[in-house]
């Protein structure tokens, strides 16, 4: 008898403790698991924001067991491929600098960027499921162009950045982040039809949203067909009559929702998700490495020369890397002469790094970048311009030298 009392109290103790433990969002409606219609394997899809508020990414348990799960990301295009031309960044960094020459903001406040600011993630949401599906080593896929997007927005006069962070991007006030932590899609899709309807052009609702949902289904039929995917495009693509989740269940789809639970603590899935930090880069002709906090866009500029970039469009910080051949006919000083162009306020300095490579660092101003942290290193066959800039907060952090720390020749 008083084993059975024991196990009872324990079963109790254990319920509570569990219950306690867990906080579940019944109206939650973001995320919903796709079956049936001949598919091998569930997919998911998930009604995004395109914000990088702190609050958008206290994501369900479930979230990170689809992420963990599925073998593809898919999202409505890939954002990264603008890395070589796009600065999210809406203010100008001013820098002063002390009697020696170190550099300081005579502004500490956030810089603004077009998905939020610094106080935000370093990615808008959708930008974070891309970065770590590329860490992750999965498949990406777009369900539209970019170049889609934005000829869709020139046909209607529509500034580039306003499209590309639609449907709400000027209607990003409280009421719809509001309604978007609260998970109600509905509401998002009446606020989202009533705002762009009001437009001039009465067709602008049926282009940019009703159309781009057809399409958008048409993608995720053919894909999820292939991979088990998680799907995220803006919440306000999911609900009504010509919303996703109607448009797939004509398709023969079962679309169920996922309850969103939230964890006190964490669970497997959410440790596996969030340990992709980091993207290492290799260049094994070169000798190169380089941990970027994703994976870069590679280009080739000035005849030839390999170019490395990666920006994170929420809080708008840069990070680069230029490789130059070199002949030996310049030392490391006369480079950083030519390549550092600092204030008549500011300094650079010589210091050796961790393993004995000598570097050339500190602040630079030029076109485009602006002032930006720079650091030159070289071995006997190429320079490395290492650049990374941002906003106040981001040029007075330790993060600019902690990116370059992390880039070295292997050999």
């Amino acid at each position: 008898m008083r084993n059975i009392v024991l196990f009872f109290s324990l079963f109790f103790l254990t319920s509570s403790f569990l219950l306690k433990a867990q906080t579940i969002q019944h109206k939650n409606e973001l995320l919903w698991e796709i079956s049936g219609n001949g598919l091998k394997s569930k997919s998911y899809l998930y009604g995004s924001l395109h914000s990088n508020d702190k609050r958008l990414f206290r994501l369900p348990d479930s979230v990170y067991v689809a992420l963990n799960n599925t073998k593809a990301v898919v999202l409505e295009t890939d954002i990264f491929s603008l890395f070589d031309e796009w600065d999210t960044r809406s203010d100008e960094v001013r820098l002063l600098y002390d009697n020696q020459g170190k550099p300081y903001t005579a502004n500490d406040q956030a810089t603004e960027t077009l998905y939020g600011n610094e106080d935000g993630m370093p990615q808008f949401l959708d930008a974070y499921f891309l970065q770590y599906c590329y860490n992750a080593k999965k498949n990406f896929f777009p369900l539209e162009a970019i170049e889609e997007q934005l000829g869709l927005l020139s046909e209607f006069g529509l500034p580039d950045a306003r499209g590309l962070q639609l449907p709400v991007l000027d209607y990003l006030q409280e009421k719809v982040l509001e309604l978007y932590i609260q998970g109600d899609i509905e509401g998002l899709n009446k606020m989202m039809k009533v705002n762009l309807s009001a437009d001039n052009n009465p067709e602008l609702y049926d282009e940019l949203i009703v159309r781009r949902n057809e399409r958008m289904t048409r993608g995720l039929d053919s894909l999820m067909r292939m991979n088990p995917l998680f799907c995220a495009v803006g919440a306000g693509h999911l609900a009504g009559d010509q919303g996703i989740i109607t448009l797939l269940r004509k398709k023969g789809y079962k679309v169920r929702k996922v309850m969103a639970v939230f964890s006190e603590g964490t669970i497997p899935a959410k440790e596996e998700v969030r340990s992709f930090k980091n993207y290492s880069y290799f260049n094994d002709q070169i000798g190169l490495v380089a941990v970027f906090p994703g994976k870069p866009k590679e280009l080739k500029i000035f005849d030839g020369h390999p170019y490395l970039i990666y920006r994170e469009f929420g809080q708008g910080n840069t990070f680069s890397i230029e490789i130059i051949p070199i002949d030996g006919s310049l030392t490391l000083e006369e480079q950083a002469v030519i390549y550092i162009a600092s204030p008549d306020a500011a300094t650079y300095k010589h210091s050796i790094q961790d393993d004995g490579t000598e570097f050339y660092e500190g602040i630079s101003d030029t076109y485009p970048e602006g002032p930006h942290w720079i650091r030159l290193i070289q071995n006997d066959e190429y320079l490395l311009i290492l650049k990374a800039y941002g906003g106040n907060k981001f040029m007075n952090s330790n993060r600019p030298k902690l990116f370059f720390s992390r880039v070295w020749f292997d050999h």
